[in-house]
């Protein structure tokens, strides 16, 4: 789309050199370059936004997904620091019931 809009306003502007010696084919290929030029800073004006619309949406669903990947890993980070506690309170009373029992041999 971009290369006919600049092939559109070439071909306006060799237009205009052409028609230079007629007033009224002048003023009006002005007032057509001026709405072609209007039409098509609107055209892209509606692109960046659609642009960057797909940016923010792309932007959230990032961050969603990070999101959740990072619940996850802390979940499991819980999870394992839960079973170290576990595993060592079980180690130590082990060791706890160990002793009284080689105390007494």
């Amino acid at each position: 789309m971009e290369k006919f809009a600049v092939g559109l306003l070439v071909g306006g502007i060799i237009g205009a050199v052409i028609t230079a010696n007629n007033y009224k084919m002048r003023t009006l290929v002005k007032k057509s370059q001026e709405e072609v030029q209007a039409k098509l800073d609107q055209f892209m004006d509606d692109k960046i936004d659609d642009l960057e619309k797909g940016t923010e949406k792309i932007k959230q669903a990032v961050k969603e997904k990070t999101d959740k990947i990072i619940d996850k890993a802390e979940e499991k980070l819980d999870k394992s620091a839960e079973k170290r506690k576990t595993s060592a309170r079980s180690k130590s009373q082990t060791k706890a019931n160990e002793k009284p029992a080689n105390a007494n041999a």
